[in-house]
């Protein structure tokens, strides 16, 4: 998990502002730059390259990002030149219905996973000992990223899918009864695999990890560590799921991620926390900001929110 000592705001400042001018330098130089971004500055009349300084300056500059750019225009008006020819990874967002928004990759989920193993303990994911992965698989960075973090660890990945979409089609139904068999259906899945496989690393979310609680002694199974993601958890779920269903006998990385800004880790829950997780983003690939939402350029300070 992220250590509690961080950089200070100048460093991380700094570090954020070089990574602001490389990626624009890279996005909107012809040699480098993809057919969207080229064409987004020529009718924007300004030259990105020379005048974003930092990421204060984008802010400033760029208007906000029309992700329904993602449903309409093909994934090659995304590609960089220098990535032209290269077969690339198409990303889904999970729990939509309808035409997805979709988003192309390459390599950055497997940086993502890399440096977050470095944040789990051995104890609680051994290294070689076996995976399962319980969630939203398919067309979803999270499946390959998975995946790619066991092996990267030295371990295979055993998967249960689940279809977000289905959920909550039947949940906006008010079918609670369908919902419910499916996720039953999905624990029982999981539990086989379980009963058959040694497994010592689990990966679902919050809702499905407290049902498989409720169908078998996890610790007993084999299960040393959770990875834990997907929705929000609340100070009482958290304390629910570390003391009720694991029993405190098993390692729990609670993480948010999306398929656009990638995953953020939480750090070591505390006495003194209460339950209460604290994320943080991969910056400075990523920044997350609190904003005021009818202005979105002014920030909010802390606990004004």
């Amino acid at each position: 998990m992220p250590s509690r000592e961080s950089k200070s705001p100048g460093q991380a400042e700094q570090e954020l502002d070089a990574h602001t001018r490389d990626i624009v330098r890279w996005h909107f130089s012809p040699e480098s730059g993809c057919p969207f971004w080229l064409d987004w500055a020529r009718k924007a009349g300004w030259k990105p390259v020379e005048e974003i300084k930092g990421f204060a300056d984008l802010i400033a500059r760029f208007p906000h990002f029309e992700d329904e750019w993602l449903r309409d225009l093909q994934p090659e008006v995304w590609v960089p030149k220098k990535y032209q020819g290269r077969p690339y990874n198409i990303f889904e967002t999970g729990g939509t219905t309808g035409m997805p928004k979709q988003r192309i990759g390459w390599d950055d989920y497997k940086i993502d996973y890399e440096e977050f193993s470095a944040k789990v303990a051995d104890e609680h994911f051994p290294r070689g000992g076996a995976w399962l992965m319980v969630g939203p698989t398919g067309p979803r960075r999270l499946r390959l990223a998975i995946e790619h973090l066991a092996n990267f660890r030295g371990s295979v990945c055993y998967f249960i899918d689940l279809d977000p979409r289905w959920v909550k089609k039947v949940i906006a139904e008010k079918k609670a009864d369908v919902a419910r068999a499916y996720m039953d259906h999905v624990v029982e899945q999981a539990i086989t695999i379980l009963n058959h496989r040694k497994i010592t690393a689990l990966f679902t979310t919050p809702k499905l990890l407290e049902a498989l609680g409720e169908k078998s002694n996890l610790h007993q199974a084999g299960i040393r560590g959770v990875f834990c993601g997907g929705t929000t958890m609340t100070p009482q779920q958290v304390r629910f799921l570390i003391e009720e269903v694991l029993e405190n006998q098993i390692g729990f990385y609670p993480t948010y991620g999306n398929t656009l800004m990638g995953l953020a880790a939480s750090a070591p829950l505390l006495p003194g926390d209460n339950y209460s997780i604290t994320y943080y983003a991969p910056q400075p690939r990523a920044v997350l900001r609190v904003v005021d939402p009818n202005q979105t350029e002014k920030l909010v300070k802390h606990g004004e929110w």
